[in-house]
């Protein structure tokens, strides 16, 4: 069995659906158990640092996510405008998984990203959602068969309020 604690990955932390129509797909997951879901825009007016394959590149995604527990997510998403490997998965796959995102023992974002690199693995899109949790993802589908993430949540972080809740915002 491989040990997470051996593998440079550790533990994956998301598993995401990539989809032309989130309200639908995450409907069918809800009609599944999977829920409740909290609905962003990820755009330059919140997302920084916005790279597609080595270059600035403005993007805009609805990005959905439903907690499984404190240390794995479920993820949807929707590209909407700009280049993205998200539209990309779309017109060369259909819909379906297309990413696992792991936490790499929680190591700084720069060593996360550097690590792949220094595997062989370029970046081919990433960006800062709310300044703050920087995302990377990997060419890696040719040697693994699926694409791989990395983000870094600081540990002052506390998700803002969602554009949308689907079905309904839980009671607290």
């Amino acid at each position: 069995m491989t040990d997470p604690q051996k593998s440079f990955l550790g533990n994956p932390m998301e598993i995401c659906i990539v989809t032309a129509d989130h309200k639908r797909t995450i409907r069918g997951l809800h009609e599944l158990g999977i829920g409740p879901w909290r609905v962003y825009t990820f755009s330059p007016a919140n997302t920084t640092n916005q790279t597609y394959r080595g270059r600035a590149s403005a993007f805009e995604l609805r990005v959905c996510f439903a907690e499984l527990s404190d240390s794995m997510v479920y993820e949807v998403i929707q590209p909407v405008s700009g280049a993205n490997i998200f539209q990309e998965f779309l017109a060369q796959h259909g819909e379906g998984i297309h990413h696992i995102a792991y936490d790499m023992h929680g190591k700084p974002f720069a060593e996360r990203v550097d690590e792949f690199e220094r595997r062989g693995f370029k970046m081919v899109q990433g960006g800062s959602w709310m300044g703050k949790n920087h995302f990377a993802f990997f060419e890696t589908e040719g040697a693994t068969g699926t694409c791989f993430e990395t983000y870094e949540f600081p540990s002052d972080w506390d998700y803002p309020e969602p554009d949308e809740w689907f079905p309904s915002k839980p009671s607290s």
